[in-house]
């Protein structure tokens, strides 16, 4: 059985860009979707991206991180965190449908719809290769490496 081609989308990016994933073609793509801009598991998880970084590109990955914050909550978010990779604003939910994140969750005792923290490799032809769901924060940047490092 092949793996499920991914979704198409287009997202507004930092840096003022757009970003397609089928002009990512040809390279493997990490997607991670995260809940919220300077929120503590967020901010763990994103610097944990961060550091790994150089380790993807010399595999040729992209890396981007999504949620719904706006362009210029991720602008103040990547100069913070002085991040090497672009993030993408899913203010629309287009991506997060395609991708099936938005969940119910329980916050402080009431039922709230939010991003389920989650992660997707895609791979050189478009593919969804392996997906992480309701991950743990704490070493998760370094297993998806490890994983880039198998295509």
């Amino acid at each position: 059985m092949s793996a499920p081609a991914a979704p198409e989308i287009t997202l507004p990016a930092t840096g003022d860009q757009t970003i397609s994933l089928s002009a990512l073609r040809g390279h493997p793509v990490v997607l991670y979707f995260y809940p919220k801009d300077n929120t503590p598991g967020c901010t763990n998880e994103t610097r944990d991206f961060g550091a790994l970084y150089p380790e993807f590109e010399k595999l040729g990955c992209r890396v981007f991180g999504i949620s719904r914050d706006s362009i210029k909550s991720h602008e103040n978010f990547k100069a913070k965190l002085e991040l090497p990779f672009d993030l993408l604003s899913d203010a629309d939910e287009l991506a997060c449908q395609a991708f099936d994140v938005i969940k119910m969750k329980n916050m402080y005792g009431k039922q709230v719809r939010g991003i389920e923290r989650s992660t997707f490799v895609i791979d050189r032809d478009g593919r969804i290769c392996r997906e992480w769901r309701k991950l743990k924060v704490d070493g998760h940047a370094a297993a998806v490496l490890e994983f880039v490092k198998t295509l």
